[in-house]
């Protein structure tokens, strides 16, 4: 069997221009939001991810007929044919459970793999189950999956007791064809979200926003298709912002907008971070050596947990000690040994450092990091464990001071648009093989 694995050389600062497609996290929730229009939607600047591959094939199973050229991911949906997700599809994302609500308005019935996804922690299916029971489905959890079956969802008052975004979206797929109003309370509000709503209300969904992360649904009889155009990857172009940062070069990035990154700008401002921003694009310079910080994660508009990892990176070559405290995922820090095998000078805590105490203080998982920066990163072979621990094992090899071997790439052209091509451009030195 081959493996795909990245050979990197530093080559000094990255420097140039890189655009950001819609996020892997948005265009997957719209392709599955289509299946309940009665006509086709089409889906533009979709990034050229794996992540849109496993939803076509999921969506085809199902009935479903999804074209794509260039940026653009057209569904066309059509009588279910299967009310239900095959096993082969387990573990590898999140889409299946968010499909139980559309297949249970467009079958009656439903069947979905258990999630997958990166092995960040966590992802309990209780606050899905929960919710779709609220709406009258009968739900029965097996060892191999989720069955589902309702005659008609009918809208109910939903309490997530955590913001959490998958949970969110399920309960916005379920609620704009369920009879009568919902109320979502503690709603994740996150710009994919956001986006995800948008869309709904194009394809005749009746949604409204309130105060105190409450969004209220009122349910109609159908939906139309609709056209989007999705706004640039925030965690990508933060990544790239990052790259250009970590190696003393500057990067300009095109196509996401300013509003969906003002929390990271702030922070990296705050370390000694330049920034040029205007209409177009956004760009970061270092003139000087970086300070180090004190950052928390949270829940929209704090710090996304998405963006830590490129930052963990950035902390090892600031000048001091730099504190990260993980408050969304409790093993979003796996990836820190391979950087640490890269020589970088970071040691975990389960204690909750550089904020309050999070819903992780007394649970024994470590989620706080303190980074002793500057470190002299050296090259190493290092298999990357999810998507985003991927980007930074990239950053960690740009700036070490001998050649790197990545395996598990797989994992960040998931959820990349072309990295490859998108890395040389900014003249880093990287070989794809087959071995």
């Amino acid at each position: 069997m081959t493996e795909k694995l990245w050979q990197i050389e530093p080559s000094g600062p990255l420097r140039g221009d890189v655009t950001v497609r819609g996020a892997k996290n948005a265009v997957s929730k719209h392709m599955v939001a289509a299946m309940l229009g009665q006509g086709p939607s089409t889906i533009r600047n979709a990034p050229d991810v794996g992540e849109v591959g496993i939803t076509t094939a999921m969506l085809e199973h199902v009935g479903m007929k999804v074209e794509r050229a260039g940026d653009e991911v057209t569904v066309v949906p059509g009588p279910v044919t299967e009310a239900g997700v095959d096993r082969t599809f387990t573990g590898l994302n999140r889409i299946p459970i968010l499909m139980l609500g559309p297949l249970l308005h467009l079958a009656g019935e439903a069947f979905v793999p258990l999630v997958g996804g990166d092995p960040i922690g966590r992802r309990p299916v209780d606050f899905h189950v929960d919710a779709l029971r609220a709406f009258g489905a009968e739900v029965e959890i097996a060892h191999d999956g989720i069955h589902a079956r309702a005659k008609r969802l009918r809208g109910t008052r939903i309490n997530l007791p955590y913001p959490s975004v998958g949970a969110t979206e399920t309960v916005l797929l379920a609620a704009v064809l369920a009879e009568g109003k919902t109320v979502i309370r503690n709603a994740a509000t996150e710009p994919e979200i956001i986006e995800l709503a948008l869309f709904l209300q194009r394809m005749g969904a009746g949604i409204s926003f309130s105060p105190d992360r409450r969004i209220v649904v009122e349910g109609v009889d159908g939906l139309a298709g609709a056209q989007t155009r999705l706004a640039g990857d925030r965690i990508e172009a933060f990544s790239y912002l990052v790259a250009g940062l970590v190696t003393g070069g500057e990067v300009r990035v095109h196509g996401c907008p300013q509003d969906r990154l003002v929390t990271p700008i702030t922070t990296l401002a705050r370390m000694g971070a330049k920034f040029e921003i205007t209409d177009d694009w956004i760009m970061a310079s270092a003139p000087n050596l970086l300070s180090p910080a004190a950052v928390q994660t949270d829940t929209h508009p704090g710090f996304a947990t998405d963006w830590q990892t490129p930052l963990m990176v950035l902390f090892t070559q600031a000048d001091g000690m730099s504190v990260l405290h993980e408050t969304v995922y409790e093993n979003r820090l796996a990836y820190v040994p391979a950087l640490q095998s890269m020589g970088a000078e970071i040691e975990v805590y389960d204690t909750c450092l550089g904020g309050p105490a999070c819903r992780y203080h007394d649970t024994g998982a470590k989620h706080s990091a303190v980074v002793r920066g500057i470190s002299k990163l050296r090259g190493g072979d290092v298999t990357m464990p999810d998507i985003r621990a991927g980007f930074s094992a990239v950053l960690a090899a740009a700036v070490a001071n001998g050649p790197s071997t990545l395996r598990g790439v797989h994992h960040i052209e998931r959820g990349y648009h072309h990295p490859v091509e998108q890395f040389r451009a900014l003249g880093l030195s990287l070989r794809s093989q087959e071995v």
